[in-house]
C-alpha cells in the first residue's frame, strides 16, 4: 500500500508527519507544527489527541467529531513567534471542509503557550464561511 499524505498539507507522509503527534511518539517542536496535527487529528478523527494537546485552562471536557465532516486542506497563512525557543505563538490558518451542508471553509488565528507538557493550543479567533 502506498503511503498516505499527510492531511496537513506539509508534503511528507502521515506516518512521517502527524502519526508520530498522534501517538505520542513525538512531540510538536512549533506552534505551527502542533496547529497542523490539530488539523491531521481533525481529519483523522482522532479526539483523544485533540484534547490531550487543548490547554487545561481551555480544554472541554467532552469533545464529538461530526463524521459527516471531511476536512481535506489546510492552507497555513501566517505564523508569529511560537518556535522552539518562543513559549507562546499565534498560526493563522484557514482549514477547508466538506459535509451534507456542502463545502466551506474555517480561518482562525490560534493562540499557543508551550509549558511542561510542550506546546498546546489556548484559543482563536474564528471566522466561518459555507
Amino acid at each position: 500500500m502506498a503511503p498516505t499524505r499527510c492531511p496537513c498539507s506539509s508534503g511528507l507522509t502521515y506516518d512521517e508527519c502527524c502519526a508520530p503527534l498522534h501517538h505520542g511518539t513525538r512531540t510538536a517542536g512549533t506552534a505551527e507544527q502542533l496547529m497542523r496535527s490539530r488539523f491531521s487529528a481533525f481529519a483523522v478523527g482522532d479526539a483523544a489527541y485533540l484534547l490531550s494537546s487543548w490547554h487545561p485552562s481551555t480544554r472541554p471536557a467532552d469533545l464529538t467529531l461530526d463524521d459527516d465532516v471531511q476536512w481535506y486542506r489546510l492552507d497555513v497563512r501566517a505564523t508569529s513567534g511560537g518556535g522552539a525557543f518562543d513559549t507562546a505563538g499565534t498560526v493563522e490558518f484557514e482549514a477547508f471542509h466538506r459535509g451534507p451542508g456542502g463545502r466551506g471553509s474555517l480561518h482562525e488565528v490560534s493562540r499557543f503557550v508551550r509549558g511542561p507538557e510542550g506546546w498546546q493550543y489556548v484559543d482563536g479567533d474564528v471566522t466561518t464561511s459555507v
